[in-house]
Parts: C-alpha cells; sequence; structure tokens
C-alpha cells in the first residue's frame, strides 16, 4: 500500500528506533569517537557501514506493515545517529530512498559524539520548524544529547509537535545516572508546557530511548503530567517482551508518549521483533535482538534495540 492510499484510509504510522551506533566511517575531526573508524580496532569499514544502513532501512521499510495492508512510516524517530552524512546516506543512498524522506536532527555536545534525528514523508508531514533543546548537566553529568523538537502540519492540516529524545544511559549505575533521566524529563516537560500554555489541547508526540522503564522515576514523571505512553501495551509477535534485552530480562526502555488527541486516536501499538532482527539466546533461552556488534566482536546485524510501531487513525482534510 503506498503512501496516498494510507492517507485516504486515514493511517498516519510512528516508528521509533534505537539504531544502535549508527556511526559514519569516515575521518572526522569534529568527533572525539575514534573507535569507529576504518583504521580503528573496531575494523568499521566502508562495507560493514553500507551493511548497516541496508539493515537499517529494511528495518525501517518492515515497520509499515498494517495487517495487511502497508505504507511507508509517516515519521520515524532515531536515536544513536553520528552526522549529517549518515542521515543523507541512509535516506538517500540506501534502499530506504526510494521512500524520499526528508530529516532534521541534533547537534549534540555529546560525549560519544551521537544524535537524534527524525524522518519524515513530506506527502504526509510539512515541517514548518525545529531546532535542538540543550540539557544543562547536573552534577556528575556528562555532556548528553540535544532533545530534538519538531513543528509540522499534518495531512489534515492541523499542527503536530514532536520531541525525539535519548536520554542519559546508566553507564556509572543505574541509582548513580538516575538523576541524570529525571533531569531530562524535566526539561522536556518544561517545553511540553509551554506549548501547552498557548495551545491546551494541541497534538504532542514524544518518542525516543529513555533508558528508563515504566516503573523508574523519569517516567513515572511524564505520565503524571498527563501525557500518555502510548507504548505501554505493545507486544511482540515471535516471542519479545520489550524492546531491549539485557542478561535474559526483556526492558522497554523505548517509548512514545502522546497527549490526549493521539490517545484517543491510536489504532495498535507494537513492537516491531521481526524474525530477521532476532536471533536465539543462547545463554538465557528465547530469542534476542541481533545486535550489530556483542563487545568487539562483529555480529552483522541490526541494533540491540527493536523498534516501536504506532498507527493512527488520522481524519483527511
Amino acid at each position: 500500500m503506498n503512501t496516498l492510499i494510507a492517507m485516504l484510509m486515514g493511517i498516519f504510522t510512528v516508528v521509533e528506533l534505537n539504531c544502535e551506533n549508527l556511526f559514519d566511517f569516515r575521518p572526522d575531526s569534529l568527533n572525539p569517537n575514534k573507535e569507529w573508524r576504518s583504521d580503528s580496532y573496531r575494523h568499521w569499514t566502508p562495507y560493514r557501514y553500507w551493511t548497516k544502513l541496508t539493515h537499517i532501512s529494511q528495518e525501517l521499510i518492515a515497520c509499515g506493515r498494517y495487517g495487511e495492508q502497508y505504507a511507508i512510516p509517516d515519521l520515524i524517530a532515531l536515536a544513536e545517529v553520528e552526522n549529517d552524512s549518515v542521515l543523507f546516506d541512509l535516506t538517500q543512498r540506501s534502499i530506504l530512498r526510494k521512500a524520499r524522506y526528508e530529516y532534521v536532527m541534533t547537534d549534540s555536545p555529546d560525549t560519544r559524539g551521537i544524535n537524534v534525528a527524525l524522518l519524515y514523508s513530506p506527502f504526509s508531514f510539512k515541517l514548518l520548524s525545529h531546532y535542538g533543546i540543550r540539557i544543562p548537566p547536573v552534577k556528575g553529568m556528562k555532556p548528553t544529547r540535544d532533545i530534538l523538537y519538531v513543528k509540522g502540519l499534518t495531512i489534515d492540516l492541523d499542527t503536530l509537535h514532536v520531541f525525539v529524545v535519548h536520554a542519559p544511559s546508566r553507564s556509572g549505575g543505574e541509582l548513580e545516572t538516575r538523576s541524570h533521566r529525571r533531569h531530562v524529563a524535566e526539561r522536556l516537560l518544561q517545553s511540553v508546557d509551554s506549548i501547552q500554555a498557548l495551545a491546551p489541547n494541541a497534538r504532542i508526540i514524544i518518542a525516543g530511548d529513555f533508558n528508563d522503564t515504566e516503573r523508574d522515576a523519569s517516567i513515572r514523571l511524564i505520565v503524571s503530567h498527563g501525557i500518555h505512553d502510548l507504548t505501554a501495551k505493545a507486544k511482540g509477535s515471535n516471542g519479545t517482551k520489550g524492546t531491549y534485552r539485557y542478561h535474559g530480562l526483556w526492558q522497554n526502555l523505548d517509548h512514545i508518549f502522546g497527549t490526549q488527541y493521539l490517545n484517543d486516536h491510536l489504532r495498535e501499538a507494537r513492537i516491531g521483533d521481526f524474525e530477521f532482527v532476532l536471533t536465539p539466546d543462547e545463554t538465557y533461552g528465547g530469542v534476542r535482538p541481533k545486535r550489530n556488534y556483542i563487545g568487539m566482536k562483529y555480529q552483522n546485524g541490526f541494533s540491540d534495540h527493536l523498534p516501536l510501531i504506532l498507527h493512527f487513525d488520522w481524519p483527511n482534510p
């Protein structure tokens, strides 16, 4: 099913995916992270880079299926992408190029040199404005990813506000870094409040890797703000129970939130646990995401996270 048919049927699809280290292989004097280069100990060669782009493209294309119907996703929120070159290659030079996606992304001070981005179909989303929201570090917190804010018009000519988030990791300990993720959530909600002060019924989507589950403080803070966790009940169909697996335990570190309008028009929320992105978990049993690296060992995989997929019942003008 092509984009035109999807619009006529009123289907609007939003996807979120942490790409797991989608780094360019080319030398970059502005990026302090030297491990993702052709001459590095990871041996991140052009072949491996283009294979990674192909895999991510295949995964995103698969997210467009809704029942027996198919259309490319309208919006795709991405985490762990390095720079503009990577996004250009993904949207213009990979197998995703026929979708004709356009994109915006952050230019963050993150110590690993990674950013967040939003791909959008110009056939169903008209970009109006975008900018990065800088997160001033609190005590003990390293510079992290900016929050990406995007404002645009959907097919019904109404405004949609989108935030893409990649909160600080748990590296160094969950307890020791808990306040860092809450700090990001607080900054996010300041921006949400600013929008709702002018438009109380504004349509707002928040998507990303929050590095926290629904039980943790940062997620509970967002939900307590009257924003719905649209993916709280999302499930896979091939044995998965979350978007990320650690030591045999499935967790939901990725989330998509929305205001009341989005909650009212949600048709389906699911985890994109396609068979081709999974591999047997030989240690703990079951399956796990087929990631690209385990330690320093190349796995020729996709990502250590699975995508979240939302289908909305979207009115036409």
